[in-house]
């Protein structure tokens, strides 16, 4: 970094950090005490618990504790209670619902296969991506090999002394040549030669490219590796090296798996899947809020030493003057060494610190997950705010570029997987593409928006009324652009009122700071007023909590307004509680809805507020759109069997294993009989969503490494440098941990009730198929004529309807879903003359083309 760009960062980060300790010295000078306010979190924890009817008691032997059930383990996490968002659901329905799962769970499942984690490697690379993570030699077509000599590389004629160069990919094609004494093959000046370097740098990536079976190798200057005259120099004109594989190689520093077995895959390429399904995670929150309040990144081109790294106001301090992450983990400093120790980071309650790296992915992959949904995020407001900033805080500008990291992450996942469509992260478009990812053993990306300004969309609010910033042709014209980018989910709303609906709020000193960012983007406060009738217990956040109130875990938005917000301005008084938002869904919003569904994208009606909801609900139904999801329970009791009701799907929030054992069992009594079903989760990971914390190692029921996990992979603690984690002392410190996490669910469920164990792991491995259901629906295919009696064909209509040759998709459009997905085959109901049910069998080849038709 320039000296200049040091001392305008250094300026920067004290300004920050003076207003930082001047809000914390003030905060620290009120007359609450340390024990008070753990008391009242307590007491609130307690009372929100009991308004959202969520039993809660932990198995034997849990250590003491405190939950927040308000937002990590609450049904309902936007706080909305009362007559309206009441379950509406009685406890008759409840039972049926919960026997049809019973019986669900009985069906047959899928046959399983596996496939090779990493492809073949060969003795001699047979593409130039290929040699990634591999280890070789290079061979000079006149004998000559590549040998070290003292700091630098000269060729040898001796094959005995060949240098063993591991290829550490950093992006597709290119690499860094890591040779023993952990160091790096270095470019020198055009005409010199190689020199050895301790750190990677531009002079040490090495472009690679295959001409007639041998390989040439390209700095990034442009020039290439030659022999000449018995000298390597680089020169215009390349010599071509011959690689073997050779080993062993120096390790490169990396991340564990700790994954044994091939991950499983389907038989067919359009069966059902099995797997686990996250529908809300921020994959690429490094950009957003301006790029520097979130620290390290899910990859770099160097690896785990560069991608894990605190931010540098953090270690400038020592960890001492991270005041964000202290007052968002409620520790006063931290350690700010990332990788080898990770002593303080990453951690469930560490919201400022990378939670997804690749390798961490990887292994949520290799323990079973096959369906994730990134969603692209940004505040502009609370990015402007903030004091440090790399970025646009445009919220487009950020959902673009995101957009294009995601693009990026895959080609360097597939990098090091060898080539392009090689690895494990691919983002998918369609429910059938995703189907067949899924079964090729990979993890299908869907790509999401959650933005507090979504196309603009923003309002002023005026004399003469509100103002929106965006028209009707502007939202189709940029939903027409984030669909060709691949977005496929959406919500509407996040932190602040727009111009497409109210939102949910927030409370306490959140609310407080949100509420006042809110008037800055808006000209106006949230429009909270006493619920009607007064004694209604319907209600989004109740404003001016007490002053002692302390954050929740959502609170990073509030801690940025908190803390560097300057002179924020005062929120009005509002009446008295309970508080309800008088914005709702406006015109905008409901247009917005019915462009969503137009083009077969996926609505998600989390954060808006109670009566925005209700009214985007309304809109669904009357289009009768199965489009629908609610991906981290930040919606409401009455709207959660709407959901399902509508053939939606549903991922409660992660939170605490015990709590979401909780959540299963409500969302088992939704259940609608008319629509396959499954669960998944929506772990909210990377700066917005505190994760599981760990239940203790001294649980009687505690998770025993190492364990089995889908088609009987073995699951270890992980290792990250110095760093072992066990989700019984750890919680889900980072997202690797999520297969120890599912496991801790059976666990709990188990000691709960005989048999909850697997009871919920079955639900939570037909997760991802019950999305891709819901996303078929979607797309326009009818429900299954099992479970829908009155969609029934008879068996002749079936046969004329199904003809040899047709694709899988052709055979759903005309007859819907399968109820069956087994191989090769379809099962549908059909009838016969007399109306009696019977099952149709529609048999395909291995490339999904119709054979036959059999009853």
């Amino acid at each position: 970094m320039p000296v200049s760009e040091t001392v305008r960062l250094h300026r920067r980060l004290a300004g920050a950090l003076s207003t930082a300790l001047l809000v914390v010295v003030v905060a620290l000078a009120l007359p609450t005490s340390a024990g008070e306010r753990t008391a009242s979190l307590r007491e609130t924890n307690e009372q929100s618990k009991a308004a959202a009817g969520i039993p809660h008691t932990d198995p034997p032997g849990t250590p003491a504790h405190t939950h927040d059930p308000r937002f990590k383990n609450a049904l309902a996490r936007s706080g909305e209670t009362g007559a309206l968002t009441r379950d509406p659901t009685t406890a008759r329905q409840a039972r049926r619902s919960a026997a049809y799962v019973a019986r669900q769970r009985r069906l047959p499942d899928p046959r399983l296969t596996t496939v090779p984690a990493r492809p073949t490697r060969t003795a001699v690379p047979q593409t130039r991506y290929a040699m990634a993570g591999g280890c070789y030699t290079l061979t000079a077509p006149s004998g000559s090999v590549l040998a070290l000599a003292g700091d630098t590389v000269r060729p040898a004629r001796d094959a005995g002394r060949a240098v063993r160069v591991r290829f550490q990919a950093t992006q597709l094609g290119r690499y860094l040549l890591y040779v023993e004494g952990r160091r790096f093959v270095a470019g020198r000046a055009a005409g010199q030669g190689l020199g050895l370097d301790e750190r990677p740098s531009r002079s040490t990536v090495w472009t690679v490219t295959r001409r007639e079976g041998r390989f040439v190798l390209r700095t990034a200057g442009g020039r290439s590796l030659a022999l000449r005259d018995g000298r390597l120099v680089l020169a215009g004109a390349p010599t071509r090296f011959a690689l073997r594989q050779r080993g062993p190689c120096v390790r490169y520093p990396e991340a564990q798996v700790d994954v044994v077995g091939a991950p499983h895959a389907g038989v067919s390429s359009f069966q059902e899947v099995r797997g686990f399904v996250d529908a809300h995670t921020h994959g690429m929150a490094f950009e957003f809020l301006g790029g520097s309040v979130h620290c390290g990144r899910p990859w770099h081109p160097f690896g785990v030493e560069y991608a894990l790294v605190d931010c540098p106001d953090h270690t400038l301090t020592g960890g001492q003057g991270a005041v964000l992450e202290s007052f968002l983990s409620g520790e006063l400093g931290h350690d700010p060494v990332g990788w080898p120790t990770f002593r303080d980071w990453p951690a469930p309650n560490s919201l400022t610190h990378e939670g997804t790296y690749y390798r961490w992915m990887e292994r949520a992959w290799r323990g079973g997950e096959r369906l994730f949904v990134n969603l692209l995020v940004e505040n502009n407001k609370l990015c402007e705010i903030y004091p440090l900033k790399r970025n646009s805080c445009d919220d487009m500008d950020s959902i673009r570029l995101q957009a294009k990291d995601m693009y990026r992450f895959q080609n360097y996942v597939d990098a090091q997987f060898g080539g392009p469509g090689k690895g494990f992260y691919r983002i998918v478009r369609n429910p059938f593409e995703a189907r067949r990812v899924i079964n090729q053993g990979k993890l299908a990306v869907v790509m999401g928006i959650e933005t507090s300004v979504p196309f603009g969309c923003t309002f002023k609010a005026l004399p003469g009324g509100d103002v929106p910033e965006c028209t009707r042709a502007d939202i189709t014209r940029q939903i027409g652009q984030m669909h060709r980018i691949g977005v496929r989910q959406m919500e509407l709303v996040n932190k602040f009122d727009n111009a497409l609906g109210g939102v949910a709020g927030d409370e306490g000193t959140t609310g407080v700071a949100v509420n006042a960012a809110n008037f800055l983007q808006t000209g106006s406060f949230w429009d909270m007023r006493t619920c009607t009738p007064a004694t209604t217990e319907n209600s989004d956040r109740t404003q001016f909590a007490a002053p002692n109130a302390v954050p929740g875990q959502d609170a990073i938005f509030g801690a940025i307004g908190t803390l560097f917000g300057g002179l924020l301005p005062a929120v009005p008084l509002y009446p008295p509680p309970n508080h309800c938002n008088a914005r709702g869904l406006t015109s905008l919003g409901e247009h917005t809805v019915r462009e969503l569904a137009r083009r077969d994208m996926l609505f998600d009606p989390d954060h808006l507020s109670v009566k925005a909801r209700r009214s985007a609900m309304d809109v669904v139904e009357r289009l009768d759109y199965p489009g629908v999801l609610s991906s981290h329970s930040w919606s409401t009791p009455d709207t959660y069997p709407r959901i399902y009701r509508s053939g939606g799907f549903v991922t409660p929030y992660a939170g605490d294993s015990t709590g979401f054992v909780d959540k299963w069992r409500r969302h088992v009594g939704w259940a609608d009989p008319r629509y396959y079903w499954g669960i998944g989760f929506g772990a909210d990971i990377n700066g917005l969503g505190a994760q599981g914390d760990p239940r203790g190692a001294d649980v009687r029921n505690k998770v025993t490494y190492p364990f089995r996990g889908i088609n009987g992979v073995t699951i270890k603690r992980q290792r990250a440098g110095q760093r072992v984690y066990d989700i019984n002392k750890d919680g889900v410190a980072q997202y690797g941990l999520y297969p120890d996490w599912i496991q801790d669910l059976t666990k709990v469920a188990g000691a709960r009730q005989r048999g909850a164990g697997r009871a919920i792991f079955a639900d939570m491995t037909r997760g991802p198929e019950a999305y891709l259901q819901m996303w078929e629906r979607a797309e326009g295919i009818a429900p299954d004529s099992c479970r829908n009696p009155g969609l029934r064909r008879t068996v002749a209509q079936v046969r004329r309807l199904v003809r040899p040759g047709l694709t899988t998709e052709q055979v759903m459009r005309r007859v819907g879903q399968p109820f069956q997905r087994l191989g090769t085959t379809y099962g549908v109901c059909a009838r016969t003359q007399s109306r009696d049910r019977v099952m149709v069998t529609i048999a395909f080849t291995r490339g999904g083309r119709v054979t036959a038709v059999r009853t």
